[in-house]
């Protein structure tokens, strides 16, 4: 058994150049009540030239390699060792919370740089020197014979091992073990070539006790049961499309398992406290795979798909993929009675289907291409939400992520396939937030080329690829390049549109913005469009795919992408779209439109009797009646800007106001209607006639939900006493209307067997605590609202849980600002939220979000009226909710609210110190991770606390 040595100097260690693992099995034996892991591995390795193979191996305790059976020289650099050199480094860097940041950067890039490098070096050949003198003689044969023809050298490397210490890549919770995907964590568990090019097929043996299950990627065999007193069970797998080492995943506990009725490859398992639940969650699941199956024309690549939920404090993430199978956390089960977690938790599921086809099976060339598997599994996800969730909550999702990829898009993170960020970021460009954006601007892009080509041609592409991964000389990788050539040969894209497509969208970063206005030529019937061109990055902090010229007269080959923007003109005869605004051009561009309608010879009309001379009525306003005269006078309704959203782009339009009523009003699109009601909303006068058009819109159930929470929101917002709270009446107005009972003018017993209903009420009460009055307080008629509908609230007799509503409510109050006449309905407010506070202590509600929204609640009140109260007795009241026989979330929570008090109170250092001894107590995985994320108000930084 050879000891772990220390770190040699960067030039003897070997990089895995060359080394192609073939086949690796994996047999382990784990103790649940030890936390012991223990076993072996066998690798079938083409070895390279030099004779010695690189493997990665972090936290594992080698006992003895064998090569072909016989024992063999090894070394083996664990890179914990260094900690003690990390801690001298941060001691001696750190001497303020700023420096601490800069500190934990450095040590944590060095981390980083040290993973790429393999720290298992194993002799593949006779020994006959010591093994670094053993490098640098291979090193040196192979420059005098450098053009010697490669040769097949495949030796079967068996490593016997065990898991030294169980703190990343794979965890043990009580009777319970899994392993998480993360960056680099499969050699965290066993011995192998941790890298996404490194791809090979598995046999997988794992043995337990025998009241558990093994959950493991690839299709289950047989299981064997020991004759040992207690017996044990070793379960089987065989995983046989080559994948990385990370798909690799497992997951062992007392599971109930639950064979799909519906497709015989499925298998959906849970503890048994969960059983109920996962019936009532999984019964859509089978309509996303024979979906994918048939938008795909193939049949599911793997053998069989396991879907593992876990208690939340096991989890490391909400999901974790592995190949043919995937680990979740429980908290995205709901029952029958739950109606807001469903549409989360089926995307969320779907999505995972979705990567074993783009990602796990076929996977990408290099690390730069896969921004291209990300963006496909994300396609693939939008196709089932538009087939089963319909098409007006995909076009929402797909604008409102348009809109936040256009918000962030601004560094050098958000290039997709850039070998820049993709070396410099360590490939932690895909996690966190950065990864959510280059999801969803990955999906975009794609999305993109789709509306280029039409959905029949970029279909066929995906049918294709996959096509050409189940043939007789499977191709299961896929590059950019590739995907291109595609694009022209199937999809018919002309070669100069891609030649410049892919460079501009996916090798640099920045989204187009365009500022656009008009006015209407009568003379000539024609449209004169200006716009003004720029980008969401500056020309001098773009990645260098493109030349960069800070020139704003010459700057048209800079700020452009290719293709032509289609600008859609409603006029009054009929929709026209014009496709003539070209994506590259000079900064300033005057663009003419021919209009189609023309207007009927008019005789002014003379005003009404007690009418106002612009001819609007006592009920509008000098800049309605305007609006509408100057529509009188022309053939347009309304106009918009790259309607079927082809292109992912900031849009700024300007149009008159009846313009956009007329939008609002007579779109169906549910994108149009949504930026009519931004652009309404941020007019800086508003009319009576606005606020009409805002309640006309929210009362209409046949509009999408979602749109319709947007208009209560907008008409919150346009509440003031200059409009008599038209804005406010009218939210109240509307909910009394379906909610209350005329009698008595009391809210009914609640029934939400309509859900569209149900969503857009239950957005009513924040709406409502949105309302301000001059002084920035909540009006007395806003909290009296809030109020009667927590002190009536009736759930009896409502087949569904009002969980929801509830937090709903109490949130709203934390959104409320108390002035001296809406004060004295504090103590009321506070009573009621003590009151459920306890009643879920009793009968604690779904994943403890009712207690979180009463402790998030409270601090924020806390927080506002921190100079008339103690805020030592609202920490006595959140403090217990950290036990640990508490729910993790309400743990984390609690945590932090306490953060948050402490912050305010004592400054960031105490808060530092407190998250510190909060982490350390912190028993479950999941809290340990979580973080706490608040603004310093007084340099609006943001400053995140995270281990």
């Amino acid at each position: 058994m050879a000891k772990p040595r220390k770190p040699k100097n960067e030039e003897t260690k070997v990089e895995n150049s060359g080394a192609v693992v073939r086949h690796q099995k994996l047999c382990l034996s784990i103790d649940m009540e030890k936390h012991q892991i223990y076993g072996y591995t066998e690798l079938e390795i083409a070895v390279p030239d030099i004779g010695i193979v690189g493997l990665h191996a972090e936290n594992l305790g080698i006992e003895s390699v064998l090569v072909d059976g016989e024992p063999t020289e090894f070394e083996y650099y664990p890179h914990n060792h260094q900690n003690v050199e990390n801690e001298k480094r941060w001691r001696s860097m750190v001497s303020s919370p700023s420096s601490a940041a800069d500190a934990a950067a450095a040590v944590y890039i060095s981390a980083l740089e040290r993973e790429l490098v393999p720290n298992l070096l194993i002799n593949c050949c006779k020994p006959f020197k010591g093994l670094t003198d053993q490098i640098e003689q291979m090193n040196l044969e192979n420059k005098l014979d450098s053009s010697a023809e490669p040769k097949q050298n495949v030796k079967l490397v068996r490593i016997d091992y065990w898991v030294e210490k169980v703190e990343v890549g794979i965890h043990f919770d009580g009777n319970a073990l899994h392993t998480d995907n993360q960056i680099r964590r499969a050699r965290c568990w066993f011995p192998c070539i941790d890298d996404t090019t490194q791809r090979c097929c598995y046999d997988l043996e794992f043995t337990v006790s025998q009241n558990l299950i093994a959950v493991s990627a690839g299709s289950l065999l047989y299981q064997v049961l020991s004759k040992d007193d207690p017996p044990r069970k070793t379960y089987v797998y065989r995983l046989d499309v080559p994948v990385s080492a990370k798909w690799i995943t497992l997951a062992v506990a007392p599971f109930e398992v639950l064979p799909d009725h519906h497709q015989s490859l499925m298998s959906h398992i849970c503890l048994p406290a969960n059983v109920s639940k996962i019936h009532n969650t999984v019964e859509f699941f089978h309509n996303a795979f024979s979906h994918y199956e048939t938008y795909l024309d193939a049949k599911f690549p793997f053998g069989s798909y396991k879907q593992v939920f876990l208690a939340p404090e096991m989890a490391v993430s909400s999901s974790t993929f592995g190949a043919a199978m995937g680990i979740f956390s429980s908290q995205i089960l709901y029952d029958e009675k739950v109606i807001d977690q469903a549409i989360d938790t089926s995307i969320k599921l779907s999505f995972a289907l979705a990567r074993q086809w783009f990602g796990v099976y076929i996977t990408p060339e290099l690390p730069n291409d896969e921004w291209l598997l990300d963006g496909l599994a994300g396609f693939l996800t939008d196709s089932f939400i538009k087939k089963f969730l319909g098409n007006n909550e995909a076009r929402y999702r797909r604008y409102k992520a348009n809109c936040a990829v256009c918000k962030a898009d601004d560094s050098g993170a958000t290039a997709l396939s850039s070998s820049a960020s993709c070396k410099d970021l360590y490939g932690t460009q895909c996690i966190g937030i950065f990864g959510k954006i280059r999801s969803c601007k990955s999906v975009a892009i794609l999305q993109m080329l789709e509306k280029q080509m039409g959905s029949n041609f970029f279909r066929k592409i995906l049918q294709n690829i996959i096509s050409r991964a189940q043939g007789a000389s499977p191709v299961r990788t896929l590059s950019t390049k590739e995907f291109r050539h595609f694009a022209n040969k199937v999809g018919n894209l002309e070669r100069p549109f891609l030649k410049e497509f892919f460079p501009r969208w996916v090798g640099t970063c920045g989204c187009p913005v365009l500022r656009m206005g008009f006015s209407y030529n009568k003379r000539k019937n024609i449209v004169e469009l200006a716009v003004l061109r720029d980008c969401t990055v500056k020309p001098d902090s773009r990645t260098p795919v493109l030349s960069s010229n800070t020139d704003s007269e010459n700057r048209d080959g800079d700020i452009g992408w290719p293709g032509m923007m289609s600008i859609r003109v409603h006029e009054l005869d009929g929709m026209y779209d014009h496709p003539i605004l070209p994506m590259a051009g000079d900064a300033w561009q005057l663009l003419e439109i021919q209009c189609h309608s023309k207007l009927a010879a008019r005789r002014a009309l003379k005003p009404k009797k007690g009418s106002k001379p612009d001819g609007c009525d006592d009920n509008g306003d000098a800049v309605a009646g305007l609006d509408m005269r100057s529509s009188m006078e022309s053939p347009l309704s309304w106009i918009r800007a790259d309607p079927e959203m082809e292109y992912l782009a900031e849009i700024h339009f300007n149009q008159p106001v009846q313009m956009w009523i007329n939008q609002l009003e007579k779109d169906g699109d549910v994108v149009a209607q949504a930026q009519a009601i931004a652009a309404l909303e941020a007019l800086p006068h508003l009319s009576f006639n606005v606020v009409n058009t805002l309640n006309n819109f929210l009362s209409d159930s046949k509009a999408f939900w979602r749109v319709r929470i947007e208009a209560a929101y907008a008409l919150a917002n346009t509440a003031s006493e200059e409009t008599d709270w038209a804005g406010l009446l009218h939210l109240v107005k509307f909910y009394k209307s379906r909610r209350f009972d005329e009698n008595i003018g009391l809210p009914r017993p609640n029934d939400f067997r309509d859900f569209s209903e149900y969503f857009v009420l239950e957005a009513i009460p924040h709406a409502v605590a949105m309302v301000r009055a001059a002084d920035n307080k909540s009006p007395r008629e806003a909290v009296e609202f809030v109020l009667q509908l927590l002190k009536y609230n009736d759930n009896n007799g409502n087949p569904y849980s009002d969980v929801f509503w509830l937090a709903a409510l109490v949130q709203s109050v934390g959104e409320l600002e108390f002035g001296q006449q809406s004060i004295l309905f504090l103590s009321s407010l506070l009573k009621r939220i003590d009151r459920l506070l306890q009643f879920d202590r009793l009968m604690p509600s779904y994943n403890g979000i009712l207690t979180i929204s009463c402790i998030r609640t409270l601090t924020q009140i806390a927080l506002k009226l921190s100079g008339f109260i103690s805020l030592d007795q609202v920490v006595k009241l959140i403090k217990p909710f950290r036990d640990f026989n508490t729910i993790w979330q309400v743990r984390v929570e609690a945590s932090r609210a306490l953060l948050d008090l402490e912050f305010h109170c004592n400054g960031i250092d105490s808060a530092l110190s407190l998250f510190i001894k909060s982490v350390e107590e912190e028993p479950s995985l999941r809290g340990e991770i979580g973080y706490s994320c608040y603004e310093d108000m007084s340099d609006k930084r943001w400053i995140r606390f995270q281990s």
